[in-house]
């Protein structure tokens, strides 16, 4: 059952006439409620509410496979406007990008002329970068610039996903470059003969790469709205004698709210992850389809005032 829902939500979040609606008129609908607006200064006021709730922030102008050049020039110059604006504004927030936003599909070279503008003005700011994770077709790229770059820049975090099978061997051979890792379950459908298939294999690779980025020393995000995998990652840390300052839970924006202020009243760091843009459709669907409970969160995040 948990497989059908999965596929469905996939299904739909590929629905090109569905996401072309949603753009136009359901906007209006989930602005404040699992995203921020359309543009980032819409969203400065969310932030600013979570910041004042003891939480973090990361924030992601929605949308991916950019096709045209000038496109990414547009959107490397927004995530700058952002970082500039973060800084202008105190807000404690990070933020974080997806490669073919800014020309994977196109070029390398342009991606990486895109990441370098941004990443230098992130060092100049001190604003954390997140290179996130696509599909397993480009996650062999999105690691090798990844490492590139973090031999350069002070301010750039990327993510592994725990379905794929390659996973703890990736964590493995970025670990000299001591990385900022989020950790996530994963969001897209994949073969079989790259991912783990069954929800039980996720989590226990899921548990598995949490303990081996918890023991390397370097700074952790776990990002998961599962309690289980929260209390495994507390009782971990807390067996091994790893501070609450060498991790954080991530959790997205309008949903779990009573567990985020839970756990910020028990002294742990949580970050929101804020997307914004009119192209939320595919990320809501991918994000219901990694967790079928997110539907009756996100339902109640969508109805509160």
């Amino acid at each position: 059952m948990e497989a059908l829902s999965r596929n469905f939500f996939l299904y739909l979040s590929k629905n090109q006439q569905l996401n072309k609606l949603a753009s136009q008129y359901g906007i209006k609908m989930v602005k404040g409620k699992i995203v921020g607006g359309v543009s980032f200064d819409q969203a400065i006021p969310f932030i600013q509410e979570q910041n004042k709730a003891g939480m973090s922030v990361t924030v992601d102008h929605l949308g991916e496979y950019v096709d045209d050049p000038l496109t990414t020039l547009e959107r490397t110059r927004g995530i700058v406007a952002a970082l500039e604006m973060i800084k202008e504004e105190n807000l404690d927030a990070h933020v974080s990008l997806k490669l073919t936003a800014l020309g994977l599909d196109i070029s390398e070279e342009l991606v990486r002329l895109n990441l370098r503008r941004i990443l230098t003005a992130a060092d100049r700011l001190g604003v954390m970068v997140t290179i996130d994770m696509e599909d397993s077709t480009r996650c062999e790229q999105t690691l090798n610039l990844f490492q590139e770059l973090r031999a350069d820049y002070q301010h750039v975090s990327t993510v592994i996903q725990a379905y794929l099978y390659r996973s703890s061997e990736d964590l493995d051979r970025m670990q000299h470059l001591q990385p900022f890792v989020r950790l996530v379950k994963g969001a897209y459908k994949e073969r079989i003969s790259v991912a783990f298939q069954e929800k039980r294999d996720v989590d226990a690779n899921y548990r598995k790469l949490i303990a081996k980025q918890l023991d390397s020393g370097n700074y952790t995000a776990i990002a998961t709205h599962d309690e289980r995998m929260v209390s495994f990652a507390k009782h971990y840390a807390l067996e091994k004698g790893i501070g609450k300052d060498n991790f954080e839970f991530q959790m997205l924006y309008g949903m779990r709210k009573q567990l985020q202020e839970e756990l910020v009243k028990q002294g742990y760091k949580v970050r929101i992850y804020l997307p914004y843009g009119d192209d939320w459709y595919g990320y809501f669907m991918r994000r219901l389809a990694e967790r079928p409970a997110n539907i009756a969160f996100a339902l109640k995040g969508m109805t509160k005032k």
